[in-house]
């Protein structure tokens, strides 16, 4: 999908309506700034407002991600195309969220290493000690319920047994066996348990 294109369709779409960028973003309930990101090619719209922002434009959400109206004879193979845009770019941001789950895992072993380290072996009262020990574990903790969280919701769990692929709760997530990035969870859909590995695509 080409940003600039949707951009400036937005756009042209708005000064047909004889809307403005505020009027429009106080309709969808956003700021100003958010369609200026849109109409500049910055950023897309938001997934929960697309319907209702090609309501007020008057056009399909095809034409939206298009960036131009598309004729009927085109419509079966833009919409094609649209979808595997947007698995693609999930894909990516799916892909660049694990890579940050790593960084923030890391970051906090070695945070929490550090201070273990830095109170077990420097000359210090033992409640400094306990104080700096008690830091690195909340350092920690939280790191990893971010990492989990991240983890949670990019890309997919697959079940072994069924094939199915979906989104697990939180605490699904959290509570689970798990070596790396498989867990041992129950499948919503045959209800049995298996280890499910981490995929991106269903």
């Amino acid at each position: 999908m080409d940003q600039q294109k949707i951009g400036k369709f937005i756009a042209e779409c708005r000064k047909k309506h004889g809307l403005t960028q505020m009027q429009l973003a106080e309709k969808l309930n956003i700021t100003d700034r958010a369609v200026s990101k849109w109409e500049n090619g910055r950023s897309l719209p938001d997934s929960s407002i697309m319907l209702e922002l090609c309501s007020l434009l008057g056009i399909t959400v095809n034409d939206l991600l298009s960036g131009e109206v598309v004729s009927l004879i085109d419509y079966n193979k833009e919409s094609e195309n649209n979808l595997l845009e947007m698995v693609k770019q999930k894909e990516e941001a799916d892909k660049r969220l694990l890579f940050t789950e790593i960084i923030v895992g890391l970051l906090s072993s070695i945070i929490l290493f550090s201070l273990v380290f830095t109170a077990s072996f420097a000359d210090m009262q033992d409640w400094l000690r306990l104080v700096i020990i008690l830091i690195g574990m909340m350092i920690f903790s939280v790191g990893i319920a971010v990492a989990i969280r991240i983890e949670q919701k990019a890309g997919y769990y697959k079940c072994q047994n069924c094939g199915h692929a979906y989104v697990p709760s939180y605490k699904s997530v959290l509570f689970a066996m798990h070596v790396n990035r498989t867990r041992y969870m129950k499948c919503p859909e045959c209800h049995k348990r298996t280890w499910q590995k981490k995929v991106l695509t269903k």
